[in-house]
């Protein structure tokens, strides 16, 4: 599959997630902020940094670039998105997830590897992955905290919309303790953690974050 990861200025982990995409067995797609095609790709990643400086809020200006109204399109269209970290608070901004990511409780940045359990395999971004694996990737953020209205909450919980949940402690305030969600058609997915940085064993917390690209060809397969 062709996989598109698209940097913004301020992006940070374009290239980790390029890489990430191609020892998943897929071909890596470099897409530009300012670009108004998605050059076929099959499926796009939103990475991780400080698009446009985090001015605004994290995410507030990117989800107006010109690529966001080819991905928010796509989307639309059941084309697989994933957003890692400040890609899942654009997803936020661009309404193709609901709640919003907000400054950790305890104001500070954190970097750490994180255990997680993954709650939805459903999902092209997860379906690598057993139901309630518990998994260690790579977590860095200052504005990590997801939060919802109580209904808001309820819904996705009963719709088996949470993908993964923070175990042990939960690192930044979210609510309920989810690291990341998925839309109502299951296409769409925002993770808080990075799966990026957990694909090869010589460096970083190990290979499980490795499923979140490799689940893409699991996934395809199946349909």
């Amino acid at each position: 599959m062709k996989v598109g990861v698209v940097t913004f200025p301020g992006s940070l982990d374009d290239v980790d997630a390029r890489r990430a995409v191609r020892i998943g067995g897929h071909e890596a797609v470099a897409l530009w902020h300012g670009d108004h095609d998605l050059r076929g790709v099959d499926a796009v990643v939103l990475p991780g940094g400080f698009s446009y400086g985090d001015y605004l809020r994290c995410g507030a200006i990117s989800r107006f670039a010109p690529v966001m109204t080819e991905v928010v399109a796509a989307a639309g269209r059941g084309m697989p998105v994933l957003g890692i970290c400040n890609g899942f608070q654009i997803l936020c901004e661009s309404h193709l997830l609901p709640g919003a990511l907000v400054r950790n409780d305890h104001q500070r940045f954190v970097c750490r590897d994180q255990r997680l359990r993954i709650e939805n395999v459903a999902t092209p971004w997860t379906a690598s992955y057993a139901d309630g694996q518990e998994v260690t990737v790579v977590l860095k953020n200052g504005e990590g905290g997801f939060v919802a209205d109580v209904d808001t909450l309820d819904r996705l919980e009963g719709e088996g919309r949470v993908v993964a949940r923070y175990l042990d402690q939960n690192p930044n305030g979210s609510l309920r303790d989810i690291a990341g969600i998925t839309n109502e058609r299951g296409n769409v997915v925002g993770l808080m953690p990075h799966p990026e940085h957990a694909v090869e064993a010589l460096t970083g917390a190990g290979t499980d974050g490795l499923g979140f690209f490799t689940s893409l060809a699991a996934a395809a397969f199946a349909s």
